[in-house]
């Protein structure tokens, strides 16, 4: 019988010296006791599929909480005309297209994008103009926000929220060399942005420009502008807003009542939503008072399925449900920047702004909405990303995520050696 069977501790003693005396430098060579020899081959998936996975848990948390949100609407004169399931069924629709159009735009190729990007700000800008022409606009509520078309009602303002990462991004990449000269890289671009700011305004939409204004800096910033212009911007925007809110009355007010909403005056003007939104909040304690049994969603609080639905998934499902909510938007988004990070190593600029672009759009839209809810924030008119009713909304939505999606596929491809 041999030395390895008899004693196999002291076979293996004697092949750790053999070695060690063929090393030049007399070192002992490592070798380890066991190897583990596997025959599977690794492998890289095609696309990120846990951003699909948590963006599909939104929405299809934000259907449950639209149809928990709007089925006891037709109890109110206003909505006399519905039946308890016309937003849940609306919604579905919404739904499905979104996801049939961004199944299409995940075949698309980014160089298709970045060539489209100028000609898609152009669409953006004249459908906000048009939607200010009476009788081809839609009003509701004092603004003027919506195309009518038949099946569906589109807000340009999420077009434009689209448009200007694209622009911006595709922007960036051709001013690349002039990137530190403020006039030659930065004025064109804020002058694109001033004009959808006045149209915007004349909506009026305060919430979009700010989340348009929001992803054109951070583009700027994370394209490269020095950061000294980048400080000079943000001050002539929070400039810009200070003198917007001292030149109009009704936001002047808006601003005092979501300073002091618990007054009588501000209470029952104002603040309502504000002062109903945290009573639903203070209702839903840490574990909520249970799935369909929200309160303040019976005509105490106005756009419950809209603006203000993290307040009904408060007082139904507690801290415990919106603490979900939150750390969900905080995943999507550190994955979205981490995408646009990898497609920027492999030399992707384009790619990789857009992409933190939408990380921007989803992350600034949700801290806003959030924000609004919790009364962190004054009532801005935003709607949380994935989850509120909306159709134009929850569309682009998914088609900028779609998007980041095909940036991440063509990531893999250059990855695996092959091209985008």
């Amino acid at each position: 019988m041999s030395e390895r069977a008899l004693n196999p501790m002291a076979w293996l003693q004697g092949l750790r010296a053999r070695l060690s005396s063929r090393d030049g430098d007399g070192g002992a060579l490592p070798v380890r006791d066991s190897v583990r020899i596997t025959s599977r081959p690794s492998t890289l998936m095609g696309f990120d599929q846990p951003l699909v996975v948590v963006v599909l848990a939104l929405l299809a948390l934000g259907l449950v909480m639209v149809y928990s949100a709007s089925i006891a609407l037709p109890d109110s004169p206003k909505f006399s005309a519905y039946t308890p399931t016309f937003f849940f069924t609306r919604h579905i629709f919404s739904l499905v297209l979104a996801a049939l159009v961004a199944a299409v735009v995940t075949q698309i190729p980014m160089d298709t994008w970045e060539r489209l990007a100028p000609w898609l700000f152009v669409t953006a800008l004249m459908l906000l103009v048009l939607v200010l022409i009476p009788h081809v606009g839609k009003g509701v509520n004092g603004a003027r926000r919506w195309l009518p078309l038949g099946i569906m009602n589109f807000q340009p303002s999420e077009l434009a929220k689209l448009a200007i990462t694209l622009y911006a991004a595709d922007y960036m990449v051709r001013k690349m060399e002039v990137k530190e000269h403020f006039f030659r890289a930065v004025a064109p671009m804020a002058v694109a942005v001033a004009v959808v700011g006045l149209l915007l305004l004349a909506e009026p939409d305060m919430g979009a420009f700010m989340v348009i204004a929001a992803i054109a800096m951070a583009i700027l910033f994370l394209g490269g502008v020095n950061g000294r212009m980048f400080f000079l911007i943000t001050a002539v925007l929070v400039g810009a807003f200070v003198l917007m809110v001292t030149l109009s009355p009704w936001r002047r007010e808006r601003i005092f009542a979501y300073l002091d909403p618990w007054t009588e005056k501000n209470a029952l003007g104002k603040a309502y939503q504000l002062t109903h939104s945290l009573i639903a909040f203070g209702r839903g304690e840490v574990f909520g008072e249970g799935l369909g049994s929200s309160v303040e969603k019976l005509h105490y609080l106005p756009e419950a399925h809209t603006d203000f639905l993290l307040a009904v998934i408060g007082e139904e499902l507690g801290f415990v449900g919106v603490a979900i909510v939150i750390a969900a938007f905080f995943w999507m988004v550190r994955r979205l920047f981490h995408i646009g990070r990898q497609a920027i190593a492999l030399d992707r600029v384009f790619s990789g702004l857009v992409a933190q672009g939408v990380g921007v759009w989803m992350g600034g839209q949700a801290f806003i909405n959030m924000g609004v809810n919790l009364g962190v924030l004054p009532t801005k008119g935003l709607t949380l990303p994935l989850m509120s009713y909306g159709g134009s909304g929850v569309m682009l939505n998914c088609v900028a995520l779609a998007i980041v999606l095909r940036v991440d596929i063509e990531n893999r491809q250059l990855m695996r050696g092959g091209r985008a």
